[in-house]
């Protein structure tokens, strides 16, 4: 426990760091920089203290590594909500919604409480965008970047902040050094997205993308998140600007480890034969082209922007970023069925992308392939393997256990959310709930009907907003550490 609390308190005395950004562009706006300066300066002080208090501690192991990323996913949202409580923010003046806004910000996921975007000040946004850009890449992963001494224990942490039953692949000869190049290819994406797209700017092919503009929607396409500076998403960019977003996306749903062998070592062969990537460009290459089909049959589109604005949509549901060029709550009904079977597939282990993922997908695919071909064959001696990797018996069981874990909290959020709507008399229908139920969850963000791509989480009651920042939770750290943590066996060990 001690351990685990002081890799805590470290990785908040180095967040407090972060909370300077926003205060400096509040000073150059002429907002002011005082509620940044006193959030931080309470995780500065939050930081130090267990760090003061827990003394010297031993080497973070697989256990403190759970306790320390359901600590930091709970903590790190009530310190990143300060600043809209603390502000002027009428929108986020209590708690329950500054608290949605900040987790939805840190886990990717871009569901808001706000109706009026454009109303927040420079600093407020930028600290809003900035909640998605620490959370996308994981504040596990820029902890292990700069604290030295998670050396064995940093392997269980890294695990955590890259989801999936990924194999972990050494990059470098200590995890710490790892990390730091994952962090670096996270942030050469960023960088890249926000030239781009400033470049876009200032070469007056989209004159809405001022370079504030271009940091906003980078940031957001790079975290898989989903906030944007403007009320209609990216509804209102020019056509070249959403297909440099729509590939932003996808590189952004890589594995950053694939990223990192393919950018930097070359192995490009090692890259070609890893069939999870296959498997996501190929079904992002469906999805875009059943909707086209579904939204051209039902009279939806038509014109030269049927397969951007089709493309666009199916990239950013899939990996779970939540962007919109349409509002898709006004579909049909096939698309938007599809959309919420997107909702369940994800893009790469690896990446900053919520939901199930699609290594999971492919390896319960091979695992029911397995067991029917064992039942037709009983004596035959069987693998399942993935990417010509055998999958052993402890990643089934976690790809199994997942997806139980996965159903179970899905079935659970849209009770609660049906029973609040019930509660409180509201026109919530049962679709609705389970469609936000589901974007929360997969860490997508919009929903259908009034919580779709341009609306909004604020008619909702307070207990809905509590369920959704609890599904917020659990889709970014993956349901299972929050069990383990929650496990009695865990408190007697």
């Amino acid at each position: 426990m001690r351990t685990a609390l002081g890799v805590v308190g470290t990785l908040f005395a180095w967040l407090a760091l972060a909370f300077a950004a926003p205060a400096v562009v509040a000073l150059v706006t002429g907002e002011p920089p005082w509620p940044f300066l006193v959030a931080g300066l309470a995780v500065a002080v939050t930081g130090l203290t267990l760090r003061r208090l827990t003394g010297p501690r031993s080497p973070l192991g697989t256990r403190e590594g759970f306790l320390v990323v359901v600590a930091v996913w709970l903590l790190v949202p009530a310190f990143g909500a300060l600043p809209f409580l603390l502000g002027d923010v009428p929108e986020l003046d209590r708690p329950a919604d500054a608290y949605f806004e900040a987790m939805s910000g840190f886990t990717a996921t871009g569901a808001t409480v706000l109706t009026d975007v454009e109303a927040l000040g420079p600093g407020m946004l930028f600290w809003r965008q900035l909640t998605h850009w620490l959370g996308g890449a994981g504040i596990i992963v820029l902890a292990l970047a700069v604290l030295p001494r998670l050396r064995i224990g940093g392997r269980a942490l890294l695990r955590s902040e890259l989801p999936g039953p990924v194999e972990m692949e050494s990059l470098g000869a200590t995890i710490r050094e790892t990390a730091r190049r994952l962090w670096k290819v996270y942030l050469a994406v960023t960088a890249t997205g926000v030239l781009v797209l400033a470049a876009l700017g200032w070469a007056g092919l989209d004159r809405r993308m001022s370079l504030f503009n271009a940091f906003s929607y980078a940031t957001s396409a790079v975290a898989l998140g989903g906030f944007a500076p403007h009320a209609d998403s990216a509804r209102g960019l020019a056509p070249v600007t959403q297909w440099v977003l729509c590939a932003l996306m996808v590189v952004a749903g890589v594995n950053l480890l694939r990223l990192y062998r393919l950018a930097v070592l070359r192995q490009i062969r090692a890259v070609a034969r890893d069939e999870e990537l296959r498997l996501y460009l190929a079904l992002l290459v469906v999805s875009a082209s059943v909707l086209a089909v579904e939204l051209l049959a039902d009279g939806m589109m038509g014109g030269p922007g049927d397969v951007r604005h089709a493309a666009f949509q199916a990239v950013s549901v899939m990996t779970t970023t939540g962007l919109a060029t349409l509002d898709w709550s006004a579909w049909g009904v096939l698309a938007t069925l599809t959309l919420l079977a997107l909702m369940f597939v994800g893009a790469c282990a690896g990446s900053a992308s919520g939901s199930v993922k699609v290594v999971r997908h492919l390896v319960l695919y091979r695992f029911a392939r397995h067991e029917l071909e064992q039942a037709v064959h009983p004596d035959a001696v069987l693998t399942v393997r993935v990417s010509g990797r055998t999958v052993d018996g402890a990643m089934l069981r976690s790809a199994l256990l997942f997806a139980l874990l996965y159903v179970l909290a899905l079935a659970l959020g849209t009770f609660g959310l049906a029973l609040d709507a019930e509660a409180r008399t509201a026109d919530t229908g049962v679709f609705t709930a389970l469609g936000a139920a589901a974007a929360c969850l997969g860490n997508v963000g919009p929903a259908f009907g009034e919580l779709g791509p341009f609306g909004s989480y604020a008619p909702l009651g307070e207990p809905s907003k509590v369920i959704l920042s609890a599904l917020m939770l659990l889709g970014r750290i993956e349901i299972v550490p929050l069990a383990v943590v929650l496990h009695r066996g865990y408190w007697r060990a």
